[in-house]
């Protein structure tokens, strides 16, 4: 049988579960990140080039704020919920 080493103390694994939390975050934060630039760029870049115009422009911010507003009631209606 192998011995894998001590066993963690309580610390080592809040420290671990705390790491793994933030990473989560991180992971959860991306993919949002990564849905709202596929969502706006499907809808508002028509001809991909090396600049924006000022409608596109228009258009990605309006999309980014509407996707974050929905996003943020989404995440407030699902923690009022759990609430109840």
């Amino acid at each position: 049988m192998m011995d894998d080493g001590p066993e963690p103390d309580e610390r080592q694994v809040r420290d671990l579960q705390s790491f793994m939390e933030t990473e989560q975050q991180k992971a959860v934060i991306q993919a949002a990140i990564n849905k709202l630039t596929e969502t706006c760029f499907d809808k508002c870049i028509s001809k991909p080039g090396a600049k924006l115009d000022s409608s596109e422009a228009n258009c990605i911010a309006n999309c980014a704020g509407r996707f974050l507003d929905s996003s943020v009631f989404v995440v407030s209606r699902m923690m009022a919920k759990r609430q109840q």
